[in-house]
């Protein structure tokens, strides 16, 4: 169903324009992006069914083409290739704010880069957003894919990387693709084997978040570190 074929009072269009951006809510602006629905279901009820299945816009912008393909509506590759081409400039627009701000201005900005990036990926992954000396970002970077531990993640790859790019400071992230973000004695382990690690190079360990769809715990506001 077209965004015109919806009754009048349930046409985003006609709401922004009388309204505002800021009046919409989350499905209706990303009807306004989608524009058709199928077959028996219109285009409201569509962007609905996307956000309840990738529990929310952060879980969808972590969406890539091929999860996107497995939703009923979503076959066709130029709505899937324009939704994902705006996703994308949401993470730049993130990226672009935490390289020109100290990330820890805004935490949530930081958790919600960290769950667009990581968030649904089907394996363990961890990576380091390496920040300059104000805390602002100078790279992010998927480093170690697998089951974590202090096996599979080099510590001196992490230093390493952090002393190429000048880094003052990290904060360390991965997911949990079980869904749960609590942090298990192996995470803990980790993260201060890399703490010790980049101390002797004089590289601050800030964080150590872990993330899932809808979901982030902070190691530093456990008191691991």
């Amino acid at each position: 169903m077209l965004l015109q074929e919806l009754p009048s009072g349930l046409r985003p269009r006609e709401k922004l324009l009388a309204l505002g951006p800021k009046a919409l809510t989350d499905a209706e602006l990303l009807a306004l992006l989608l524009r058709t629905g199928t077959r028996g279901t219109n285009v409201l009820e569509l962007a609905h069914q996307l956000l309840e299945r990738f529990q929310g816009l952060s879980g969808l912008l972590g969406t890539g083409l091929d999860e996107l393909q497995s939703v009923r509506g979503m076959g066709g590759v130029a709505k899937r290739s324009q939704l994902v081409s705006i996703m994308e400039l949401a993470r730049r627009a993130i990226a672009e704010q935490l390289k020109h701000r100290q990330a820890f201005e805004s935490p949530h900005a930081v958790t919600q880069f960290l769950q667009m990036h990581l968030a649904h990926h089907p394996r363990e992954v961890f990576a380091v957003m390496f920040l300059d000396a104000q805390h602002r970002l100078l790279h992010f970077q998927e480093m170690f894919q697998g089951t974590l531990s202090q096996a599979s993640v080099y510590p001196r790859e992490v230093v390493k990387l952090s002393l190429e790019l000048g880094a003052a400071a990290v904060v360390l992230a991965h997911n949990h693709p079980s869904g749960s973000v609590e942090p298990s004695r192996a995470d803990e382990r980790l993260t201060l084997s890399l703490q010790s690690a980049l101390q002797l190079v004089d590289v601050r360990v800030l964080d150590h978040i872990i993330v899932a769809p809808g979901q982030a715990c902070s190691l530093a506001e456990r008191g691991v570190l």
